[in-house]
């Protein structure tokens, strides 16, 4: 038995008030969470990092949860225990989830059954960590929300990110032609690696000249947008007849023309995992456990950082030069 079993607390970052990252404090004596009914206690090897994760920190998104409260939503690990009726899993069960009720960053965290799902050994815990929003996302985006059919072409803004490699893998693997923007030479090449068959680079000046030219008149059929405050606009530009832009991030509001959507009758589509149904979430499983095993789903896992720099990583998330991957702590 660990010592932190004994002791029944853990290490696990807090939030007591909305604000920067600095509003993010380690705390070693946090109770160790236990699954109520159909939950299950998790010990976290890894937990994943998304933007979203920063809106929410800082009181600007419009769920709030109720303070003080623990980030983190995608963890993977080891079953530490499991609560009444679950029969899916059992202690020392490989795992990644795509929400947490306790919180991701900590030692412990307790999920709810539904969200959690087996661990592949193909995979170590950061690449499981790197698989719950992002692939779930870009899932949802593609197919559920975007009507992606064989032989569409897809355009995806920031590539090179968690959810723009999730994008690219799973649209090359259904038999989309995929096109990827990224902001560094590095980044470019990591969507060119995970199934992009052209990537821009979004820092040039003419890069919506060259994505014009590349696709011809015909344009793009849908455009997986992460910084839809910056794009918008131009994106209504690159589409084609009935094309759609999936809203997949936006950091702050945007001045479009609706008329660019008549001209094509082209449609600007919100993405949001949270609303999901359970339906929706197991259809995005069955496709992405099917992609593990099959090898086109491979997480590529970027920076790494220790539950005492979560600060640091916070900040990284937002201000880093370019995105390489999927950015994880480890607790």
């Amino acid at each position: 038995i660990t010592m932190a079993a004994t002791r029944s607390v853990m290490r696990a970052v807090r939030v007591f008030e909305f604000g920067g990252p600095e509003v993010l404090k380690l705390q070693s004596d946090v109770l160790i969470p236990h699954p109520k009914e159909d939950q299950v206690l998790i010990k976290v090897h890894a937990c994943g990092v998304n933007p979203v994760e920063t809106y929410i920190r800082s009181g600007n998104y419009a769920r709030k949860p109720a303070l003080p409260y623990t980030p983190g939503s995608d963890v993977a690990g080891v079953i530490e225990g499991v609560g009444e009726h679950v029969t899916a899993f059992k202690k020392g069960d490989r795992v990644f989830t795509i929400s947490t009720i306790s919180g991701g960053y900590a030692d412990y965290a307790v999920a709810a059954a539904n969200g959690v799902f087996p661990l592949s050994d193909k995979l170590d815990f950061s690449q499981g960590a790197a698989i719950g929003i992002p692939y779930f996302t870009a899932y949802r985006a593609l197919f559920q929300k975007g009507r992606a059919k064989v032989g569409e072409s897809v355009l995806v803004h920031g590539a090179s990110g968690g959810v723009g490699i999730a994008t690219c893998q799973i649209a090359r693997a259904y038999g989309l032609k995929v096109l990827g923007t990224a902001g560094t030479e590095e980044g470019m090449n990591m969507a060119l690696r995970n199934g992009a068959h052209q990537v821009f680079n979004h820092r040039e000046a003419n890069y919506v000249d060259k994505i014009k030219e590349y696709t011809g008149t015909e344009g793009v059929d849908i455009i997986i947008e992460m910084l839809s405050n910056v794009n918008l606009a131009t994106d209504l530009q690159l589409l084609s007849y009935a094309g759609r832009v999936m809203v997949v991030g936006c950091r702050g509001p945007i001045e479009i023309n609706p008329r660019d959507t008549m001209s094509k009758e082209s449609s600007i589509i919100g993405v949001s995992l949270f609303l999901a149904t359970e339906e929706e979430r197991r259809e995005c499983a069955t496709a992405l456990l099917g992609g593990v095993e099959a090898g086109w789903l491979k997480p590529i896992v970027g920076s790494e950082y220790p539950l005492e720099k979560v600060a640091k990583a916070h900040e990284d998330i937002i201000h880093s030069s370019g995105a390489q991957g999927k950015m994880v702590l480890l607790p």
